[in-house]
Formats: structure tokens, sequence, C-alpha cells
């Protein structure tokens, strides 16, 4: 990522839950920034994070194309 771009944080949560929306945000042609701390820390050497939980970032001028995507998933994560 360039020094001067700013993105915003979209979701944080579970690995497995997250996979149909970083599917979605692809086919848009937005590749997601994905962090994950924990898994950091193990290759690193010392275990820091939630097992299993990223944070998930896009570049703040995608947010309006892939509004519609996340709107979709926030509203069928609040039914389960």
């Amino acid at each position: 990522m360039n020094k001067g771009e700013k993105s915003t944080r979209i979701y944080t949560g579970s690995t497995i839950e997250a996979q149909p929306l970083i599917n979605s945000l692809n086919e848009l042609d937005i590749n997601p920034i994905i962090r994950d701390d924990h898994q950091s820390g193990i290759l690193s050497g010392f275990a820091a994070g939630v097992p299993g939980q990223i944070r998930m970032y896009i570049r703040n001028e995608e947010i309006a194309t892939a509004k519609s995507v996340l709107d979709l998933f926030e509203k069928n994560s609040k039914k389960g």
C-alpha cells in the first residue's frame, strides 16, 4: 500500500465467516487487506491476537464500489 493511501476497516471476526465477503469483493476486483495478528505473531515467534480472527480493510476509494456487497453481508450476518 502506498504511503498516501488510506483504508477503512470493514470487518473484524472469524476468518471462515469472512470468506464469502472476500469472494464477493474479489468479484468486484477489490482485494481486501487482511490482517491476522495471531498468525503474524506465530511467524514472528510469539503468540498475539485471537486465533482465527482477522481484521479486513479496503482502500477508501473502493468503498463506493463495495457498498452493495458490504450492505448485503451485514444484512446476512444479522440474520444468524
